[in-house]
């Protein structure tokens, strides 16, 4: 069995930490949700399916994530989609099979959309969407304020709400609304031609479910598969929703 190789890659004076597991290909890349990181149950079960299997897979967290540097704060779509970008494009050879989780979702559609533009041209052999989320600083967030937390938002550039994973609660930054409204996918096709499966729970409290509907009419894939479980709530981090996870990732084509 491989051994796990770790480290930092610095990208705008952060650094952002990375784990790769060698072997065979297509590279697993699993990239976390929000306020989440590659420690977390369905990256490390992945890793550990992977090494089982001797398939090379690669964990990273983005700026202000787990183990890198950075400030949470300073965090907006666009910069975490960058830092995926950066340690991918450093870390990895060969087809890739991108797995986002929740806001990870988001970022991997975003890098599949941009393949054309950068290095990762022809190398997303496939991409798994867990409660994928993406647009949700606009359609959850934005829309979910009243309208004095949208005033406060604007004048003091952040504003806090509760949060039910943890007993800090969420800072959301006029940044990061701001530059969600220039990588939102679901209004327009979302030109992503590579298998793509879609994994989500019907009694997910924070993506409703709907939206896994949306981003299959929206992509311009033909092979787009979409499994609601109807007891799955939004984190899809049971046994038996671990279980469909590694599933869906070995049927997909090598």
């Amino acid at each position: 069995m491989s051994t796990e190789q770790t480290g930092r890659l610095v990208r705008n004076g952060i650094e952002l930490a990375w784990s790769r597991l060698p072997g065979h290909g297509p590279t697993t890349v699993f990239l976390p949700g929000f306020k989440s990181d590659m420690a977390g149950s369905k990256a490390t079960h992945l890793r550990d399916w992977a090494a089982a299997q001797g398939r090379s897979m690669l964990r990273l967290d983005y700026s202000g994530h787990g183990a890198s540097g950075g400030a949470f704060e300073d965090g907006t779509i666009g910069s975490w989609t960058a830092d995926a970008r950066a340690v991918i494009e450093a870390h990895t050879q060969g087809p890739l099979v991108l797995v986002g989780s929740s806001m990870g979702g988001w970022i991997a559609l975003l890098l599949a959309r941009a393949m054309p533009a950068h290095t990762l041209h022809g190398r997303i052999a496939a991409l798994v969407g867990i409660a994928a989320a993406p647009d949700f600083t606009e359609t959850l967030l934005w829309h979910g304020l009243s309208e004095a937390e949208r005033t406060t938002l604007l004048a003091d550039g952040h504003i806090e709400r509760p949060s039910v994973y943890g007993e800090q609660p969420y800072r959301f930054t006029r940044a990061l609304i701001e530059d969600g409204r220039h990588q939102c996918l679901l209004d327009a096709p979302i030109p992503v031609t590579c298998p793509v499966r879609l994994l989500q729970g019907q009694r997910d409290d924070d993506v409703p479910w709907p939206t896994a509907l949306r981003i299959a009419e929206k992509l311009t894939s033909t092979d787009v598969q979409l499994t609601l479980i109807k007891d799955g709530d939004h984190r899809l981090s049971r046994p038996q929703d671990l279980s469909l996870l590694t599933c869906a990732v070995a049927a997909l084509p090598a």
